[in-house]
């Protein structure tokens, strides 16, 4: 190897070390932030249940829009120029799929705060962030056969981040980061990198609902 493939090898790296690095750091840094809110969280519900108030389990999930999206990621694959069959699944399969739990504390008969959390779920190459959610609920009974209800809820965190490869293209490409599900085909390494998947969630729920009883 000529000492320029291996400074450009080795500042490859190096980079690449150092995004990983920065992309371990936030995601640590949501998790405490995660955390932390949740501690806030069950502290005024801990205040709320002694005061008499009344907290119950909505509804634990597995999976979202998200999880279908990053395993959509691990469909397909390519195959090297030696004949080597290169699969996604490998590198966007999570063996454990994102979870999330709803719970409702009822401050009175009409109002009640919605709140919960998602562990999230990481794979190789892509990741969905834990989360926070926070709502409330609202109802009124215009008749005393009739009530509406309103439901708004924020989530706090969840995003899909799509991570990049360390190419190797030969004596005359070199190293590159590159998209990974797009790492065989005509486009320039850095050109591949504009298609790399970063997903939101959908951050704002509201829910308005009338019930009549005849």
């Amino acid at each position: 190897m000529r000492f320029e493939d291996a400074a450009r090898d080795f500042s490859t790296r190096v980079d690449y070390m150092i995004c990983w690095r920065v992309q371990q750091w936030a995601l640590q840094m949501c998790i405490r932030l995660a955390s932390y809110v949740l501690f806030v969280m069950a502290f005024f519900v801990s205040a709320m249940t002694a005061n008499a108030q009344e907290t119950s389990l909505v509804g634990i999930y597995q999976g979202s829009e998200l999880t279908a999206a990053a395993n959509h990621l691990g469909q397909g694959g390519y195959e090297l120029s030696g004949g080597t069959k290169v699969s996604f699944d490998k590198w966007y399969h999570s063996k454990w799929i994102d979870m999330r739990f709803e719970m409702l504390t009822q401050l009175s008969d009409d109002f009640g705060l919605l709140w919960g959390a998602s562990t999230g779920q990481r794979a190789e190459k892509v990741r969905i962030d834990p989360g926070v959610k926070l709502g409330f609920i609202l109802q009124k009974r215009p008749t005393p056969s009739t009530t509406l209800s309103l439901t708004v809820s924020s989530i706090l965190g969840g995003n899909l981040t799509e991570r990049p490869c360390t190419a190797d293209y030969g004596a005359v490409g070199g190293f590159h980061t590159v998209n990974c599900r797009l790492a065989a085909s005509q486009l320039r390494p850095s050109d591949t990198l504009k298609y790399m998947t970063n997903l939101k969630p959908s951050r704002w729920k509201l829910d308005l609902r009338f019930r009549g009883e005849f």
